[in-house]
């Protein structure tokens, strides 16, 4: 209700107004932690993805998609075209190959994982944020979640769009080509899931050192371009002849998931790695990945358990 008063305090048609306004009090469910932390975790997600956003923001995810399954769509398209031909065998890559466009990755995740951690530290909302029942492990645990779940689905999609292609266009029949393959069904979920989970939590981690997100865009980029060119300096090219591997591949942290991936797919590293030759490569490998992986979680949930208090 509306009621119009004069200047004095009464009278029609001054250019008061007073407005009597009530609010019903909420009589739904409490969903307590587990609620806000998934509500969090959509909203990260739609916040990565710019859905409800201007088109600008919708550009970078959806490119790197276009990215990673334009080239499945050419081989499928390739391989149809030379069906009955000297040509039918030729394969422009294998889904290992095909597994971690490192280069695509990281410019999203340098661009994604600021936009996702440094608004809210830069608008200051992080204590509306903590107000009871959310806490800082669960504010961790969505965003890194929300950035894990878009980056598995870029890379596994990729590799949905090849094979089911493959079983299409294949001379063999669609079911021949799914028992001989039938190993893609746990090797490449697991492998993009070491992929995913690496990039996830290493770039939310350095976007959360800043509230700027030019300055995290940067840093994340940095920090893994570095550690490939230390690494570059210490192990040399694995390319010249006559070259044997190096502990000091394990500085490369840009690599390090795709080293993951050979064991998955191989069964032990791939001989153009930098760890090739190297006595226990991959168990190497694998320490260090887990021990990154821990690290920059452990940082993480120090980071916001503090400004939880």
């Amino acid at each position: 209700m509306t009621t119009a008063v004069g200047p004095g305090g009464g009278g029609i048609g001054g250019v008061g107004a007073i407005y009597d306004r009530g609010y019903r009090p909420y009589d739904g469910e409490h969903g307590g932690r587990s609620a806000a932390r998934l509500a969090l975790y959509r909203a990260s997600i739609r916040r990565a993805l710019g859905l409800r956003r201007s088109w600008r923001q919708k550009t970078a995810p959806f490119v790197l998609l276009g990215i990673a399954v334009i080239p499945a769509i050419v081989n499928v398209g390739a391989k149809y075209l030379t069906r009955d031909t000297v040509a039918s065998d030729i394969e422009f890559f294998t889904y290992r190959e095909y597994i971690g466009v490192s280069n695509a990755l990281l410019v999203f995740v340098a661009l994604t994982a600021p936009d996702l951690m440094c608004p809210d530290r830069r608008q200051r909302v992080l204590p509306l944020l903590f107000s009871r029942p959310l806490r800082g492990s669960d504010y961790v645990l969505a965003k890194v979640g929300a950035m894990f779940t878009i980056l598995f689905t870029f890379s596994f999609l990729p590799q949905v769009v090849l094979f089911v292609g493959q079983m299409l266009v294949t001379e063999d029949g669609s079911l021949t080509y799914a028992q001989d393959n039938a190993e893609l069904v746990w090797q490449v979920p697991l492998a993009v899931t070491a992929l995913a989970g690496f990039y996830s939590t290493v770039g939310i981690a350095v976007a959360s050192l800043t509230g700027r997100r030019i300055t995290a865009g940067a840093s994340i980029i940095g920090f893994f371009l570095v550690t490939s060119i230390i690494s570059g300096s210490i192990t040399g090219d694995p390319e010249r002849k006559g070259y044997e591997g190096s502990l000091g591949g394990l500085v490369n942290l840009i690599d390090l998931p795709a080293v993951l991936r050979d064991l998955v797919f191989l069964g032990h590293v791939d001989e153009e790695s930098q760890l090739s030759g190297v006595a226990g490569g991959g168990a190497w490998a694998l320490v260090v990945y887990l021990l990154v992986v821990a690290t920059a979680m452990a940082a993480l949930f120090y980071r916001y358990d503090e400004v939880d208090r």
